[in-house]
């Protein structure tokens, strides 16, 4: 019988944030044949040491002209649906946004405040984060391309949330589980993520045998030979 080490998210997300990191679960989920969970490389936490395990709560931006009348009446609302999109972010979730160009910040320190008090576990977002001082100063985990003050208010708005989107070839549904660390951001489909993680726990556990292994003077061909790791 196959060991399940968690009962409920909880533990599941506890045991990640001890145990694992994008590397062991990215490998695992290679070995599935699911070759294309990660986002693009530019996507990286505001601070190495930042680290996301959560449930996404996808978010989709356009590029929107801000002087310009729409016969879409959430395209006349001052950030479209975001306002929304952010109070309904619930414990553990990942706010988790695309659909615009990379031209202006989809994150800031107020959304990461209200983020930060309903108990979500961080923010990725394909495009820019500002207002870098004071994200930091909350510790809020944050991925973006980077740092740049050019606000979405006069150029894109929310248009839609909890909806299935796209980063770079990477289909994303609310609820997948989101894991982010300094070297990159994958998402573990929802269906899948049992089979994921009870084999990504035991290759963690076994890559820290093969280690001392390796330390105690075992060669890598030797140690891959008997364990199946490296």
């Amino acid at each position: 019988m196959e060991t399940i080490f968690w009962k409920n998210d909880e533990e599941l997300f506890d045991i990640v944030r001890k145990e694992l990191y994008t590397a062991v679960v990215g490998d695992i989920m290679d070995k599935m044949k699911l070759l294309n969970q990660f986002l693009p490389p530019q996507i990286q936490p505001l601070r190495d040491d930042m680290f996301i395990i959560g449930r996404a709560m996808t978010v989709l931006e356009a590029d929107v002209v801000s002087d310009f009348s729409n016969n879409n009446p959430v395209l006349n609302r001052p950030f479209g649906l975001m306002l929304e999109a952010l109070d309904d972010l619930k414990k553990n979730e990942v706010y988790i946004c695309t659909g615009s160009s990379p031209s202006y910040a989809l994150w800031g320190e107020l959304m990461a405040t209200r983020a930060q008090i309903l108990g979500a576990a961080g923010a990725v977002v394909d495009g820019y984060s500002r207002d870098t001082k004071g994200i930091l100063d909350l510790g809020f985990p944050s991925f973006s391309y980077g740092r740049y003050s050019q606000d979405q208010a006069p150029r894109g708005k929310v248009i839609d949330f909890r909806v299935p989107i796209e980063i770079k070839g990477v289909k994303i549904n609310s609820g997948d589980i989101i894991l982010g660390d300094m070297d990159g951001v994958c998402v573990i489909p929802k269906e899948i993520e049992v089979e994921v993680f009870r084999l990504a726990i035991e290759k963690a556990r076994g890559e820290k045998v093969v280690q001392q292994k390796i330390q105690e003077g075992m060669s890598t061909r030797e140690a891959f030979d008997k364990y199946g790791i490296m």
